[in-house]
């Protein structure tokens, strides 16, 4: 197998991984996992995982401006992207957390153009959010649902995306010369801390022994296949295919998410608005990021948004 078709079969094992990532918490919740608890043992496990790993390998110990560093993208990227994007899976289905996940662009964009004042909202910008907010609105007829939790599921779910949004910016503003698995396995390790008093002041957490065999199945698939495995997919094939390419993974994520959270969560159906709403949105997120090409800063999701 060459290089490219390596880099190919990456973006596949990303895609369809990370699109049942969404699946596999909403069925942990389900099985009565509290969201935020379920948060804190994927991340601890699987960050100190990566952090024994390279320190084996020879890595120093982060210096105190690191650790800073580290903290704050932490806090954006995984206790309240990853966090509350996972708590919203109790309210909303997984495929439409997976595509308001996918509006990332679209945030950026703003952000951009309101801190930084270096993008430009073209007709065609303006057309794709516009599409982007029409499809999350039109998907399952949202308008129409009038119960609490699920707009607040949605309101978390986009707190998510926009902390997920903020964080990829100052990453890219703020760069430190670490080993982007070591750094992320920090980040995830120490997010943990976080959700895991959330968790606690909640009261309702499960104490470890009395956590399911089931559950723990799904906590291991969260870790190795999503957290290690896809993730470790993502940067070879960020490394071997071009940007545009590399990141159609954000595009099948949703498709993969509401389609296998069709089959095995018992609540999640599909239906022809959940399907419009899908392409609208998922539309609108390609034409904002063909705005940005065309200005030469087009708009690329660095890691997942299983997310987040």
């Amino acid at each position: 197998m060459t290089t490219k078709q390596k880099a190919y079969a990456g973006l596949g094992l990303t895609s369809i991984i990370w699109g049942t990532t969404w699946v596999a918490s909403k069925y942990g919740i389900k099985q009565g996992m509290l969201a935020f608890e379920l948060s804190a043992i994927r991340n601890g496990l699987g960050g100190l995982s990566l952090i024994v790993f390279f320190l084996i390998k020879g890595q120093k110990l982060p210096t105190f401006k690191e650790f800073k560093w580290l903290l704050g993208m932490s806090i954006l990227l995984f206790v309240i992207a990853n966090g509350f994007s996972t708590y919203a899976l109790k309210e909303i289905p997984s495929g439409l957390a997976a595509l308001i996940a996918a509006l990332y662009p679209l945030s950026v964009v703003i952000i951009e153009k309101v801190r930084y004042n270096n993008t430009k909202i073209t007709s065609l910008t303006f057309q794709g959010m516009l599409l982007g907010i029409i499809g999350i609105v039109f998907y399952e007829n949202l308008a129409v649902h009038n119960s609490v939790g699920y707009f607040m599921g949605v309101v978390v779910s986009l707190i998510a995306m926009l902390s997920w949004s903020f964080g990829t910016i100052f990453i890219a503003r703020n760069k430190m010369n670490m080993n982007p698995y070591y750094a992320t396995g920090w980040q995830m390790f120490l997010s943990c801390f976080f959700l895991g008093a959330f968790a606690s002041a909640s009261g309702k957490s499960i104490p470890i022994q009395e956590i399911t065999f089931t559950i723990w199945m799904v906590i291991a698939y969260l870790i190795v296949a999503s957290s290690i495995v896809a993730f470790a997919a993502f940067i070879y094939t960020m490394k071997h295919l071009p940007p545009a390419i590399a990141s159609l993974y954000a595009y099948i994520n949703p498709i993969v998410a509401t389609i296998v959270g069709a089959y095995i969560i018992e609540d999640e159906k599909l239906s022809l608005p959940i399907f419009i709403g899908s392409f609208v949105t998922l539309t609108g997120v390609y034409l904002v990021n063909r705005s940005m090409k065309k200005q030469h800063q087009e708009i690329i999701p660095i890691t997942d948004a299983d997310g987040m």
